[in-house]
């Protein structure tokens, strides 16, 4: 089992992100946004030749890997209408770098879907297809996140999308569900349930992502919690995910001092943001020792 996080839920830098990792004794990273000196904040497929380059030589000099690339392939920033070129860009940037890190896995998504879609368009199969086809080529296995896109609509949705894509393989988000529609159903949409969404889809689940979250009717939004004390049902599904022999990556990504799709200009505290992620960290190891007893 490899344990890992979300590199910018620990700061922005990569020196905090590493320092992170290491205050927890661990050995990766999942790779996302990072910024460095010159350069200003992008995923990591998409800095600079030079800032990659920088990132590498902190990242091999303190022994971390990276475990995974959070792209930003199809994600909730996109739709069917974005040009495919943006797509096959980015694809074709996270390859090379992916494979000089000797990384295995890739986060897609599967674009942000309209206010009123219900159903999986041919288009996105089509799409979701073709990319998981470039990464398969390429020695490298991607996992879909259920998140705010097509793909994460229901766990209905999620299943017709891995039968649809072979060699699609799923990041479960635990906390996910608890602030998305559930659009199986008739409107007005209710939230997903955690772990209806996690039993049908753990057949094909290959990294386990931790987020822990309470949906607030009266703000129509979630709250942010540690992993166990929200509504993700993080403590049931660890402990289903190691009783059928789950042996795989598992991440974190706090949310709790700063949302990453916020949009608020809200500055991050980098000291803030490093301290919660290692003590996130540490209470997942906890909750593990208990789920694997």
């Amino acid at each position: 089992m490899i344990l890992t996080g979300i590199g910018d839920e620990a700061g922005n830098s990569i020196e905090s992100q590493i320092q992170a990792t290491q205050e927890l004794g661990w050995k990766h990273l999942e790779m996302r946004g990072v910024e460095v000196p010159g350069y200003p904040k992008a995923n990591f497929h998409e800095i600079p030749d030079k800032a990659f380059d920088y990132c590498v030589d902190k990242l091999q000099a303190s022994g971390i890997g990276v475990y995974a690339f959070g792209s930003t392939i199809m994600n909730w920033a996109k739709t069917i209408e974005t040009p495919w070129d943006v797509t096959v860009g980015e694809v074709g940037r996270a390859i090379p770098r992916m494979q000089r890190l000797g990384t295995k896995f890739v986060r897609v998504m599967s674009f942000k879907p309209g206010e009123n879609d219900d159903r999986l368009p041919p288009v996105v199969i089509e799409r979701v297809r073709e990319v998981t086809k470039r990464f398969l080529d390429a020695g490298i296995t991607p996992v879909h996140e259920n998140c705010m896109n097509y793909g994460g609509m229901s766990w209905q949705i999620a299943r017709e999308l891995v039968d649809q894509v072979p060699g699609l393989k799923w990041v479960f988000d635990t906390a996910n569900p608890v602030f998305n529609a559930d659009r199986s159903k008739a409107k007005p949409w209710p939230r997903q349930d955690a772990w209806e969404f996690w039993t049908n889809i753990r057949d094909h689940v290959a990294h386990i992502h931790i987020k822990d979250a309470t949906w607030v009717p009266a703000k129509n939004d979630a709250d942010y919690n540690w992993p166990g004390e929200g509504q993700g049902k993080v403590r049931e599904i660890l402990k289903d995910a190691f009783a059928r022999g789950y042996a795989a990556g598992i991440s974190i990504e706090p949310h709790m001092v700063v949302v990453f799709h916020d949009t608020s200009g809200k500055p991050a505290n980098t000291d803030g943001l490093r301290e919660n992620y290692v003590e996130y960290g540490r209470r997942l190891e906890k909750l593990i020792a208990e789920a694997r007893k």
